[in-house]
């Protein structure tokens, strides 16, 4: 059993510190004795001075239940009230130990000398109960904190899938739309082949946990099933070249974080290049980050301090608010003008190593 769970199950924490403390109480005891040499039959008055002490204070723990509620006026009341009559108490039975085990029955001659010096005995109560207040309050600020923790975590992963199935009706309508085309143009075989690609794609999107990474080579396997169906339509006048290192296929990243920047490249590039175009694919680790790139050869757009200018599209902001959203500020999206043309977009998040199963 680790100390979190524990802590959370608050009954046996309660029974862990109360016989711990006063465990506690019995040795500081031992060693006063030692030091005043005190009689080897005090350790018996220490023990049992301890065990009342131990069953008059769990009373006290359901008394504060019932008035944790109250004002803070009256819980203090109930506190302090409840504090001296139970030192007192204990007083009394601790003077009764030592006299009757270590002076061997002794009886004071007025009775009121079982109550003499009985606020040490006060304070270690109200000091228990300070600590028992003080423990709950902690138990109850970390309760808190653990519900905050899951609303924010909740929000996050709602924020998340918003963003990733924000990318299917996208994709989705453009697509369509090619498909209509052809069939409007009577090219039915081709049409047809996109339909089945296009299937082909969506199982893996709905399969595919928009929570989790994927290791980079799963993620180009996704973008392999996209570009044949954008080669249904493109046929030669698409290319594509892929670099990635071993290291890189094993890095985790967030799934389909690529699609919709190589489906810009397709629409704003690509398509209108009468002779076709190229988009450059590569990857690699380097000082313990994934660097990505996507490049084409188009004709490009006007950026300014690499941003867009005038974009209308979904595709670059939503990937922004992806990495945003999974990353804080430890991430970076830069978008720069392509050699001897086009555009390039680098992506650089932390390297996390998919663990193979």
């Amino acid at each position: 059993m680790n100390w979190q769970s524990l802590v959370d199950n608050r009954q046996r924490f309660f029974w862990v510190l109360q016989i711990a403390g006063w465990i506690g109480y019995a040795l500081v005891n031992y060693i006063g004795s030692k030091v005043f040499e005190m009689r080897d039959i005090y350790i018996f008055v220490i023990v049992l001075n301890a065990y009342a002490g131990c069953l008059m204070t769990v009373p006290l723990r359901y008394m504060y239940r019932k008035a944790w509620n109250t004002a803070p006026w009256v819980l203090m009341l109930v506190v302090f009230t409840a504090s001296y009559v139970t030192g007192t108490l204990w007083a009394v039975i601790q003077k009764f130990n030592l006299w009757e085990i270590y002076r061997h029955g002794y009886r004071p001659n007025e009775w009121f000398y079982y109550f003499q010096q009985g606020l040490d005995s006060v304070y270690i109560i109200l000091c228990w109960s300070g600590l028992y207040f003080g423990i709950k309050y902690y138990q109850l600020l970390q309760s808190e904190r653990q519900k905050a923790l899951k609303a924010t975590t909740m929000a996050h992963e709602a924020q998340l899938k918003m963003l990733r199935y924000q990318l299917n009706p996208h994709f989705l309508f453009n697509t369509l739309n090619a498909i209509s085309t052809l069939i409007l143009v009577k090219e039915n075989k081709d049409a047809n082949l996109m339909v089945s690609k296009l299937s082909d794609f969506l199982r893996y999107t709905l399969n595919t946990d928009p929570i989790k990474k994927v290791p980079l080579e799963q993620e180009l396997h996704a973008l392999m099933l996209y570009l044949e169906i954008e080669r249904v339509r493109f046929d030669e006048r698409l290319q594509v070249n892929v670099q990635i290192s071993d290291e890189a296929k094993n890095a985790l990243v967030p799934s389909l974080i690529l699609q919709p920047i190589i489906e810009n490249a397709i629409k704003y590039a690509i398509a209108h290049l009468s002779e076709g175009g190229v988009i450059d694919i590569k990857a690699q680790v380097f000082a313990n980050e994934l660097l990505l790139e996507v490049g084409d050869n188009g004709p490009g757009t006007e950026l300014l301090n690499g941003q867009l200018v005038n974009s209308q599209g979904v595709g670059v902001a939503n990937t922004k608010d992806r990495l945003k959203t999974l990353y804080e500020n430890n991430y970076s999206f830069v978008l720069s003008h392509n050699t001897p043309s086009g555009l390039k977009v680098n992506l650089r998040v932390p390297f996390e190593k998919a663990v193979k199963k």
